[in-house]
């Protein structure tokens, strides 16, 4: 599992209180990171390789400002050319959103899916959801 934990911000919150509900598909993609420098050690937009194909997020319980949250990232599946992860959002012990999201590598500059390499599928085995 990834473990990503973020601070909300003051401005994530809405009016009645709570981390509004556009924030999370935000924070859900900053639990990737480590996945996207998998794919794109240097970070950088030219050689981008993870294209997303679909997210799904369940809103399980209230986020408010003042506490951290975590994020926790695992490998559901991981097929030829993409992989689906599984998300939680965790506050106060408390699961907040779940969600899942699925991903393609892909070669911007040939325009075309490509094989997920063995060293990227070997990394991301250790992080197979039980």
């Amino acid at each position: 599992m990834y473990k990503t934990v973020i601070e909300p911000r003051v401005s994530e919150t809405d009016g009645v209180g709570h981390i509004n509900n556009t924030v999370v598909p935000v924070w859900f993609e900053a639990g990737r990171n480590e996945i996207f420098r998998l794919f794109t050690p240097d970070m950088s937009f030219e050689n981008w390789r993870m294209i997303i194909l679909n997210t799904n997020i369940d809103y399980t319980d209230q986020i408010y400002f003042g506490t951290s949250v975590e994020i926790h990232t695992w490998v559901e599946k991981i097929g030829n050319t993409s992989l689906q992860l599984y998300e939680e959002l965790w506050q106060n012990g408390r699961l907040c959103a779940k969600g899942t999201a699925a991903y393609v590598n892909f070669n911007v500059e040939k325009q075309v899916k490509e094989p997920i390499p063995d060293s990227i599928r070997e990394e991301l085995a250790l992080h197979f959801k039980d």
